[in-house]
């Protein structure tokens, strides 16, 4: 539902407010946030759901609802997408200015009035009706939860990077950047003090990790935009047949793929003359425009596998591309980052990570276990049950480095020369939309 678009008039009445809330979103509330979907629900199926609700929830707090009854929020899920305040609680002017003053009539008791934070537990656990769904004895502790990416960043940015050369050794947590990549891409950096940074979502207080200020940068669609790219290539059957005859994912294809055809130069220089802008679902950070669209300069005639493998390059990088402009916004606005821990879906795919390394000029840390996002829910049930004191507890003995993937620097000349071009991409695509709007 986040990748659900619909609401465009809605979130444009909502930014066109300029209400205080904004401010931590960015300055510019996302239409995949709650409150415009929650308004078009109410101006599109007003009979049919909106008078016949009773709870409006996230989907971690819907889990947690179904595990154990308690209809609790989490602070992580109310922060994040729904304009709570850790400090302040819900601003009923805002409700009210957007047309949705229902929920200020009945003091929110359908979006929630009982906030906890992430790894509290929840009720009396598990309810015996839930546990025999869940083949789980009944009672066992529930947590408070977190929204997927934010448990993936929670689950590896604490780890244990002693002994790897690596500079965020020596330096603080805050040096770290969470990038949870799978459909989309979120990009979590956590501070000591508030920073707000324009086109990123935060500063959320205690979000993801208790006591630190959350900002939180994305991609709309990365998993989403490589499959999108392969699939729909005239040479995506003949790529799909080949990897079947050789027992492979089509990406572990196109890898090996790229390997042959690199000849003597780093793989990365098969894209000299080939860039994509990566924002065909609009961009969410940091230029917050969902009116932006893909582009593709270079096209040829051809459309062999080699020109699959080249633009699914291409892609790859874009999006890591998409990440280094979103950590220049970042450090511009005050941040200080040194090394990237990524997990989900696309970690797995070692060209995907070395693009991330040579793009942003970081080294990239693995986490021993790929599932990040599992381990942030473990660590959230582990404080939940008692086994840890705290989640800072949990986080430090539970996340395990698995690799390092650093950059190569012998290749920083042209990743800086095809950024100059990504960012011409969209300043161009800029000049083409005003073009068309004018006389």
């Amino acid at each position: 539902m986040w990748l659900d678009h619909r609401a465009v008039s809605q979130v444009h009445r909502i930014n066109e407010t300029k209400h205080g809330v904004l401010q931590c979103v960015g300055g510019v509330m996302s239409v995949e946030m709650q409150a415009p979907k929650l308004l078009w629900l109410k101006e599109n199926l007003r009979e049919t759901c909106w008078d016949k609700a009773g709870h409006f929830f996230d989907l971690p707090d819907f889990l947690s609802w179904k595990a154990t009854g308690v209809t609790a929020r989490s602070l992580c899920s109310l922060v994040c997408k729904w304009t709570y305040s850790a400090e302040k609680g819900w601003d009923d002017s805002f409700w009210k200015l957007i047309g949705l003053e229902d929920f200020v009539a009945d003091n929110y008791s359908k979006i929630g009035n009982q906030v906890l934070p992430p790894g509290a537990s929840l009720g009396n656990g598990l309810t015996p009706e839930a546990a025999r769904d869940l083949g789980l004895p009944a009672g066992i502790a529930v947590a408070a939860s977190l929204i997927d990416a934010h448990a993936g960043g929670l689950g590896v940015i604490g780890a244990d990077v002693r002994g790897h050369g690596l500079a965020c050794e020596g330096q603080p947590v805050t040096s770290r950047l969470a990038v949870i990549c799978g459909t989309s891409s979120c990009h979590m950096g956590i501070s000591k003090d508030p920073i707000f940074v324009p086109g990123v979502w935060g500063p959320y207080f205690s979000a993801m990790v208790p006591g630190f200020w959350l900002n939180e940068g994305g991609q709309s669609v990365t998993g989403k935009l490589i499959d999108h790219v392969v699939r729909g290539h005239a040479a995506f059957p003949e790529l799909q047949a080949k990897a079947t005859a050789r027992c492979q994912s089509v990406y572990a294809y196109l890898n090996s793929h790229l390997d042959l055809i690199k000849k003597a130069r780093p793989v990365g220089f098969l894209t000299v003359d080939l860039h994509v802008w990566p924002d065909f679902h609009g961009n969410r950070s940091p230029l917050a425009d969902l009116t932006l669209k893909g582009m593709v300069t270079g096209l040829k005639l051809s459309q062999d596998l080699d020109d699959l493998a080249i633009l699914y390059l291409a892609t790859v990088q874009a999006i890591a591309f998409g990440t280094r402009l979103i950590i220049e916004a970042l450090e511009a606005a005050g941040h200080s980052l040194s090394t990237l821990f990524l997990c989900g879906g696309l970690s797995k795919n070692p060209l995907f990570v070395q693009m991330h390394a040579d793009i942003t000029g970081m080294p990239v840390v693995l986490s021993q276990e790929v599932e990040s996002v599992l381990v942030g829910a473990a660590i959230l049930g582990a404080c939940a049950s008692g086994d840890f004191a705290s989640v800072q507890e949990a986080m430090s003995r539970m996340s395990k480095v698995g690799k390092v993937v650093f950059p190569r620097l012998e290749d920083k000349r042209y990743y800086d020369k095809k950024y100059q071009v990504f960012l011409k991409l969209v300043e161009h695509q800029k000049e083409y939309a005003a073009i068309m709007k004018g006389d």
